[in-house]
């Protein structure tokens, strides 16, 4: 066994795993995961850099998380960064912050690594289940990008596209520093439109009509299985796994999207961060099941973080 810790920095939530690993088994056992809503992307898209009070929560975060990594032992540590990070001016500022705080330095990690860790971390566990037909698509949903993964037991074939819940939500609902609320129809109608042509470029490379059973990933996709679930709170063993139809996401969705800030808070299962991201994060996974054809969405708790403690492994 060896003792791993990852860490998964996105546009919106920085995540932590500690892990016990044995690669003879395939087993991944769960010694510590947390994430902590940071919004590192804050004002990337607009200004083409990180804001001061973005990686300052980053780095608040990064000292709680390096107290985790010291008390379990983990013998090595692996820090990957994502979309925010991969397009700011200034993301020198926070590779030296990461470095100064846990003793390694932020793999600015490609989109194409990105779709591969993610593929990994929620195929490992699918192998050998009869129910889910293969090939697998893998969507994972992020803050700034959304990567759509095909393959069997590897990766076929996989693509990085800029439509994601922060992204969308700070370009097209944002005004005078306010997020609408609700959004009107032709906000909504921009949204779509980003998406729609980001999903003609995935389809470029991507083969996403071919795959039989479509795997979601992120907080948009397991918050969505929350609501469905009507959940008196977020329970990551109900989530992981969980299977929502394309009917139910659709009338999630639309309900979303024309709710208010209150209304969507006092969801029980609505981490706070999500609150003004989640109608944009839902209306990117709706596009995709529609794009596909597919009925329903299995959801996988078990994501990119799980997939960079394998290769740390």
């Amino acid at each position: 066994m060896t003792r791993v810790a990852a860490v998964d920095c996105g546009t919106n939530s920085i995540r932590l795993l500690v892990a016990d690993a044995d690669p003879e088994t395939g087993e991944l056992t769960e010694l510590d995961r947390r994430m902590t809503i940071v919004r590192l992307g804050q004002g990337v898209d607009r200004t083409g850099r990180l804001a001061p009070e973005a990686l300052e929560r980053t780095f608040a975060a990064c000292r709680e998380y390096a107290a985790v990594v010291k008390e379990y032992g983990a013998e090595r540590l692996r820090f990957v960064a994502t979309s925010a990070s991969r397009d700011a001016e200034n993301r020198d500022d926070f590779v030296r912050g990461v470095l100064d705080i846990l003793g390694v330095e932020p793999e600015v990690i490609t989109g194409d690594q990105e779709a591969e860790f993610s593929f990994t971390g929620a195929t490992r566990e699918l192998t050998g289940r009869a129910d889910l037909i293969r090939p697998y698509l893998v969507v994972d949903i992020g803050g700034g990008s959304t990567e759509f993964v095909v393959g069997d037991d590897r990766v076929r074939a996989a693509r990085s596209v800029d439509v994601g819940c922060v992204r969308m939500t700070e370009r097209h609902l944002v005004h005078e520093g306010r997020v609408s609320d609700p959004p009107t129809e032709e906000q909504i109608a921009a949204i779509r439109a980003d998406i729609e042509a980001a999903l003609d470029l995935a389809e470029q490379t991507v083969p996403l009509r071919e795959a039989h059973t479509l795997v979601g990933l992120a907080g948009s996709v397991t918050t969505v299985s929350a609501i469905a679930q009507e959940l008196p709170e977020y329970d990551s063993t109900r989530i992981h796994h969980s299977r929502i139809s394309r009917d139910r996401v659709r009338e999630i969705t639309e309900w979303l999207l024309r709710s208010t800030h209150a209304e969507r808070a006092a969801v029980p299962s609505m981490h706070p961060g999500r609150v003004d991201v989640i109608g944009a994060g839902a209306l990117v996974l709706l596009a995709i099941m529609e794009r596909i054809g597919a009925e329903e969405v299995v959801v996988s708790e078990h994501d990119i973080l799980d997939g960079i403690a394998w290769s740390v492994a």
